[in-house]
């Protein structure tokens, strides 16, 4: 359900915000280093100071370019970083890749943040994380998880969506105002074929070398010995040039076949087969 704040005009939106951030004896905020996070990240900061800690799940699902933007962003906004190794592909459920696998993902990094939270805050410091107004309407079962464990949600609480984030991140300089959005590399495996490490590696070099050709939005799709490749439309143009090196570097990392998507880049994209067979 939306929350009536996000009606509100943005400069009450904010004023909320910071409010309800400051009341807070301190934060842990679920932190991956995408536009969300980092603003929410950032917000914490400047209304608890040093009563923040960033905690950023750390598993074969999050590049390890990721993980490196991620540690300099929170070096750079002087919040205190801790990187915790989760198992989600230890559970079954996430393996199997259903349309809840989201929910299982996030249950494993709040269950490991409760687990390890003696080590890493005082215990009346409350989890954050950064879902968005934008976010509800969506497939987005990692909510229910949230939820279930008490985690917390100030910027949808405030009323906040994509365009007030990247106001607040250009209105504070923040590197990632304009960062193109980002999910794990598992939302790039359709829903109901399995997901294992070795799938995932090859999703991580396959995009490797779109971000080494300097693309900015992409994603790759795996569809067994078949990568299908989207790239935001103003960038068609030159991956359809560069559709030899890309094909012989998604093959170097293990596809047979190589595809670009005549329709480019769209959020989400796979959501579209739930309910479907996938082949």
């Amino acid at each position: 359900m939306m929350p009536a704040t996000a009606g509100l005009p943005y400069a009450q939106k904010l004023a909320l915000l910071c409010a309800d951030l400051a009341a807070l004896p301190g934060a842990v905020v679920a932190f991956s280093g995408g536009v969300d996070s980092t603003a929410l990240l950032a917000a914490c900061v400047e209304a608890l100071g040093g009563r923040v800690v960033a905690v950023t799940a750390d598993s074969p699902s999050l590049p390890r370019a990721e993980l490196a933007e991620a540690q300099a962003l929170a070096q750079r906004l002087g919040a205190r970083h801790v990187v915790l190794p989760t198992h989600e592909l230890e559970r079954a459920e996430y393996r199997a890749n259903a349309g809840d696998r989201c929910y299982f993902c996030k249950k494993e990094l709040f269950v490991t943040v409760a687990a390890r939270l003696a080590e890493i805050a005082p215990a009346d410091w409350v989890v954050v994380y950064g879902a968005i107004t934008d976010d509800l309407g969506d497939h987005r079962p990692g909510q229910r998880a949230a939820a279930e464990h008490g985690v917390r949600a100030p910027l949808v609480d405030a009323g906040m969506g994509k365009d007030d984030v990247r106001r607040y991140s250009r209105d504070r300089g923040l590197p990632t105002a304009d960062k193109p959005s980002f999910a794990c590399l598992s939302s790039r495996v359709p829903h109901g074929t399995p997901i294992d490490a070795a799938v995932l590696q090859r999703i991580e070099l396959a995009e490797a070398a779109l971000r080494a050709h300097g693309f900015r939005q992409f994603r790759v799709r795996h569809h067994g010995p078949v990568a299908r490749i989207e790239v935001g439309p103003d960038e068609m143009a030159r991956a359809f040039a560069l559709r030899e090196q890309l094909g012989q570097a998604l093959q170097a990392a293990g596809y047979v076949f190589v595809a670009l998507d005549v329709f480019g880049y769209r959020h989400g994209a796979l959501n579209a087969l739930l309910g479907q067979e996938t082949h």
